[in-house]
This record gives structure tokens, sequence and C-alpha cells, in this order.
């Protein structure tokens, strides 16, 4: 089978893409893949580094206000469509995966145009804008959350599938977590982690927190700072003084889902990838929402894991180390909370979600 896969600007795009692919090649062997994204974006480095073919087009997100930068957007996205007819005509796939991001307008689009099958995929509860373009073209929409079936009205075909990052989730070896943290097997874990790049916010609510921490000796806080804020946040820790035997301090986990499946308790944002992964492996979380993404769009997914009464949802103007220290205390304390909160959010997750993804695309490759 041949696939094109295609969605960037943030992992959140390009991770559910590649899980799809790699989903792909686990249950056929001779697939093909290629990856086509923008030569700015993350995937332009993530990609090749996971050994899926890359190819760029140059394309451009619209601004949300009118401006004479979205007249060139408008030609950037025609000539976007050219060039991607060109990449599809010469590869020839059976089928066209859109997971997000601008760059999806264009790639889908020319799909759609050369009667190429298309499925896109939305993590998110509320739409993306170009989700929600590519909608009236996409031959499948398939949706992370519930909540999002009547977002995209009276398409034909939409569905529930979860997020493939949700599959390769349970593929994780906990043992490796626990060895790599150097926390003993079965020991309680708090990972706290405001994604890639950190979270100013979550981090500063840690360290206000920090000399509380040892009213927990048995539970183990991996805090994963991100790369731009690690040395910021090692210096506010150092003028506090002693660092707690049980805080691990890290500025990344390149094994971030052993030590996920091994972890007791998530402090988080709440991107839609992130959110699959320890839904899948029955994790409670508190949720700290971003306010700065487009959109406010991980509010909703939050509020919706809270809903469900799997994760608290706390808003960012609400955080603070007490508050942080408080909700953090109340789930790990409480064994019974605890246990209804990861049943809540394995009820939710979706394991089978990458095959579900792929079984459709079959159907569609099939119907060519």
């Amino acid at each position: 089978m041949r696939v094109v896969l295609t969605g960037g600007g943030t992992g959140g795009h390009i991770y559910p893409a590649a899980a799809i692919g790699r989903q792909l090649e686990r249950e056929e062997p001779g697939t093909e893949l290629l990856y086509i994204g923008t030569g700015r974006g993350l995937e332009s480095r993530i990609v090749p580094e996971l050994g899926i073919p890359f190819e760029a087009v140059d394309i451009t997100g619209f601004r949300r206000k009118l401006s004479l930068e979205n007249v060139k957007t408008v030609l950037r996205f025609v000539r976007g469509v050219s060039r991607a007819k060109k990449l599809l005509r010469r590869f020839k796939p059976d089928a066209v995966v859109g997971t997000g991001g601008y760059v999806c307008g264009p790639v889908v689009y020319a799909a759609a145009k050369l009667g190429i099958p298309t499925l896109i995929h939305e993590q998110n509860v509320d739409p993306g804008l170009t989700n929600r373009f590519l909608s009236r073209y996409a031959d499948v929409i398939a949706v992370s959350f519930r909540e999002s079936l009547e977002r995209f009205g009276k398409h034909g075909r939409v569905l529930h599938t979860g997020n493939p990052c949700a599959t390769n989730a349970l593929q994780a070896d906990k043992m490796r977590g626990f060895g790599s943290i150097g926390v003993p097997a079965g020991a309680p874990i708090v990972l706290i982690a405001g994604g890639s790049r950190g979270a100013r916010a979550i981090n500063d609510a840690v360290v206000d927190m920090v000399d509380r921490l040892d009213a927990m000796p048995d539970v183990h806080f991996v805090f994963v700072t991100g790369d731009a804020d690690y040395e910021r946040t090692e210096s506010r820790l150092k003028e506090r003084g002693t660092m707690p035997s049980n805080l691990h301090l890290v500025r990344y986990l390149n094994n971030m889902p052993e030590v996920l499946a091994a972890s007791t308790l998530v402090v988080s944002r709440s991107g839609a990838s992130f959110l699959a992964e320890f839904t899948a492996l029955g994790i409670p979380a508190v949720l700290i929402p971003s306010p700065n993404v487009t959109g406010n769009h991980q509010e909703p997914n939050a509020r919706s894991l809270a809903d469900e009464g799997a994760a608290v949802m706390m808003l960012e103007r609400d955080l603070s180390g007490d508050t942080l220290y408080r909700e953090i205390s109340a789930i790990i304390h409480d064994p019974g909370k605890l246990r209804g909160m990861g049943e809540a959010a394995r009820s939710l997750g979706m394991p089978q979600s990458a095959e579900i993804i792929t079984a459709e695309l079959r159907k569609l490759a099939g119907k060519r």
C-alpha cells in the first residue's frame, strides 16, 4: 500500500500521522510512505529522523484578521496545490491522510481534485480551521473525541476513532521506564511535563511547591522542564537550597512512553496526543490547558476528560504551588479516587485507534 501522510506545525499533528504510518507498516510490510510537510515546520526535522521519506511544500497559515499577508497566503496555497499535485502524481498513493496544520490544506485538496481517496484526522474537540475547510473534500473524517462528531455537520462519514498515538503508548515497556529514571519498580510516580518546549507556568508552580515534597517521601516526582526552560528552572531550584531526593529533574525524556507507562499520575497541558496516550494506559491526570494556543483548543480537551471523572482541570490563572500541591496530594493519597479516575481514563482511551484508521484506509484504497 502506498500512502501519503501530511500534517505539521506541532508534534500534535506530526506524531498521529507517523503512528498511522507505523501501523500500516506493521500490518503490511510492503507499505511505502511519503510525508509532505513544510520546510519550516517541526516535521522537516522529526519526520526524517523517523526514517520516513519527506517532501516540502511552501505554505503558511491564514491570519485571523484581514491583512495583506492573507493575500500572499492564498497565492502560496495555489502554488502549494500545484506542487502537491506533482508530488502525488509521481508517488501515486492509494490514499492520503491529513492530520491537521495548514500544510494539509493544499495536499489534501490536491489529492481530492486528483481523485485520490482522502482521510483527515482531527485531534482536538474543536476542529482547526484547516480541517474545517478540508471536511468538504475528505472522503472520511476521523475524530479523537466523541464530542467532535457533531462539529462536522452532515458529512457522510465521520468516525470516532480516537487518536492513533494511543496505540503506540500500549507498546511501551514500563519496567524500562522505572529503570531509566532510577526509581524502584512499582513505586508511585507523578510525571510533570508541560510539553517538549516546557510550560513556564507549570514549571514555576512546581518550584514553588518543591519544599513540600518531603511530606510525600515515597512518591517520586519526575519533573520534565522542556528544553527552553531547563536552565532557568534549575537555577530557581538551586536558589531554594537542597533538592528533595524524590524530585527527578530532567530537561527532556527520550523515552517518554516508557516513563508514562510507569507513572501513577500525570500533571500536564492538554494536548490531544498526550491525552490519548495516558487514557489508553488508564492514568489519571491534573490538566492545566494552555491559554496560549490557537482557539484555546486545549481547554475543551481537558474539560472532556474532567467531565468524565478521568482528570482534574485547573485553569492557568488558578495555578500556584499551593493549588497544584493540594490537587496532587488529594489524588495520590486517596486510593479510591486514584483507582476511580484511572478506570474513567481507561474507559475513554482507544488503544486500537491506529488499527481502526488503517482499516478505513484499506477500504478507501479498495474503492479506488
